[in-house]
């Protein structure tokens, strides 16, 4: 049993191949993409985070939702992203939350959609994974983007997020909010 992370996936959102310079030729080839590289790295007893943004569409589009859903192996669990409305939410994930505390091994983790520039257990090096600004942004040292545009299209491992985030900056704004730890 392992933990994999993801956000923005946005199965389903035609714009999003234009706005992040995704390259699929279609929306149809994205969401093939991104669930076929799902479904060869993900174990149906792993848990699954997605944080934020699974699809994008209409509360019409249910069908296709649950269709998208199903085709994800593993424990699905959603942290709520900006573009996951009730036909999301109500599909049967795992759980549901705004904001997520876990510990993945010996690694405290906060799952939030958006980047924060400090939350519960910062100064005790909880990492914070996040998604929410697709490839604008890799994170700092203590915050990691593990959206799909930043890894390949696909889901992702602590042990890979941390070794990124040992090679990202640290974070700029830390002391503004931490006085007196370098964790940042």
């Amino acid at each position: 049993m392992a933990n994999w992370y993801s956000a923005d996936l946005h199965l389903g959102h035609e714009r999003i191949i234009e706005f992040c310079g995704r390259p699929f030729q279609s929306v149809t080839d994205m969401n093939a993409r991104i669930i076929a590289n799902f479904q060869a790295l993900v174990a149906q007893d792993d848990d699954l985070w997605i944080i934020g943004d699974f699809a994008f569409g209409r509360s019409d589009s249910i069908e296709r939702f649950e269709s998208w859903f199903h085709s994800l192996p593993g424990r699905k669990h959603l942290v709520i992203g900006n573009h996951d409305d009730e036909a999301v939410i109500s599909l049967p994930w795992r759980s549901v939350e705004y904001m997520a505390e876990i510990t993945d091994g010996d690694q405290l983790l906060t799952l939030c959609h958006y980047p924060m520039i400090t939350w519960n257990g910062a100064r005790r090096g909880a990492l914070q994974l996040f998604g929410h600004v697709h490839d604008q942004w890799q994170g700092s040292r203590n915050s990691v983007n593990v959206g799909v545009d930043q890894w390949d299209f696909k889901p992702v491992r602590i042990a890979d997020i941390k070794r990124r985030a040992s090679k990202l900056p640290v974070n700029q704004h830390w002391s503004d909010v931490e006085h007196g730890n370098e964790l940042g």
